[in-house]
């Protein structure tokens, strides 16, 4: 039996991780779960599964949840700190990072620094601090095993041959405005950029989709976790999100990971890694299915580019561009910005920062800081 805990259970990547659970037929065991303010579904995961620790962002929150599970035997806490707490604890074994931003990285490294192994679902934390939290797992001989689909993907591909890559070949669905021209992207709403074509995602990831920053941040992410080279990663859209990602050997050979467009299977994955598991959830037939492959348009959707020339420079710079671009989504979330104009600030701040070695925690955060303040100001000199 494996113990985790899930860092983000009320999102979409920790709700699924909760069906793995379930399904997994006694072989995964919950310590601990973890949401912003949820407390109706926390409280419901905490009936079902049983956790020893429960942490919600928000104090008021905390305090309802208390009472509400005080006829169980589970510990609530707030904060960070919290988090922190439901990721060190003695009888974790891996901790499933599902939280959306850079609110994940704290808790990862704190879990790592506690020899815990990591199931990665939150990129944001090797885009913003990829050296430290990679050589962090070295030094501690924790494994950080990918959930994200395409990084899932490139790691059942490569199957210990990293040596022997030549290139890492990312997919994207495009999301849902792939094709569309500028023009016509200036009338679009939070709603259109909300309905993805193919996957079931949380708000967040859902904007980055529609405007590739999420297929940016992941370049970023594909470079730390498989120590490659920004000229070994490229981005194919494959809009049919069947062909997850590729990988390209030394001697011409393509390995290509295939799957129905459903997180529960690399989240399985990674929780059953090395062995794999039996599942019940839909398999995938190729019969009458076409696989389309174009390359991405750097003029419409420009965020691919600026990370590649973010990741290239370095330092603070990644964990700048994550900042202001999560600023961004949530703005254009609430009617304040535009959707071109998420492009624009980002790239902004990215311009206007003066760049730092990333060595220290304190100097990414501090970094992340200045990113998001830069950012408001620049938005609400537009209002």
């Amino acid at each position: 039996m494996k113990t985790i805990s899930v860092l983000g259970s009320t999102g979409s990547i920790g709700k699924q991780t909760l069906e793995v659970v379930n399904a997994s037929e006694g072989k995964l065991k919950i310590h601990a779960l973890t949401a912003c303010s949820n407390t109706d579904l926390i409280e419901q995961q905490i009936r079902q599964f049983r956790p020893e620790i429960a942490v919600l962002a928000e104090e008021k929150a905390a305090y309802e949840l208390k009472n509400r599970v005080g006829d169980l035997p589970v510990k609530v806490f707030c904060g960070l700190e919290g988090m922190v707490e439901a990721s060190i604890g003695e009888e974790v074994d891996m901790v499933v990072t599902a939280v959306s931003g850079s609110i994940g990285l704290l808790p990862t490294l704190s879990a790592l620094q506690a020899g815990k192994d990591i199931a990665l679902a939150n990129k944001e934390t090797l885009v913003a601090a990829g050296e430290l939290v990679m050589k962090t797992a070295g030094e501690k001989g924790c494994s950080i095993i990918p959930v994200d689909s395409e990084h899932s993907a490139v790691f059942q591909c490569i199957n210990n041959n990293r040596n022997k890559v030549k290139k890492i070949i990312l997919t994207a669905s495009g999301g849902p405005f792939f094709g569309w021209t500028l023009d016509k992207l200036t009338g679009v709403t939070p709603g259109m950029a909300l309905k993805h074509p193919n996957w079931n995602m949380g708000a967040k990831i859902s904007i980055d989709s529609a405007t590739m920053m999420n297929k940016a941040l992941e370049v970023i992410e594909a470079k730390f976790l498989f120590h490659a080279d920004y000229n070994e990663i490229e981005v194919l859209v494959h809009p049919q999100s069947i062909i997850h990602s590729m990988v390209e050997f030394i001697d011409g050979s393509v390995i290509a990971q295939l799957g129905m467009p459903d997180m529960r299977l690399p989240i399985q994955y990674a929780l059953s890694y090395p062995d794999r598991w039996d599942s019940c959830f839909e398999k995938l037939s190729l019969a009458g299915k076409t696989l389309t492959f174009q390359e991405p348009d750097d003029q419409v959707f420009p965020s691919i580019r600026l990370a590649y020339r973010c990741g290239e420079r370095g330092g603070t710079l990644p964990a700048v561009m994550n900042a202001a671009n999560e600023i961004c989504v949530h703005a254009f979330l609430a009617g304040r910005i535009k959707y071109l104009e998420m492009f624009e600030l980002v790239e902004r701040a990215c311009q206007d920062h003066k760049v730092q070695d990333s060595g220290s925690i304190d100097r990414i955060l501090a970094a992340d800081r200045w990113a998001r303040e830069y950012t408001e100001e620049l938005i609400c000199k537009k209002s």
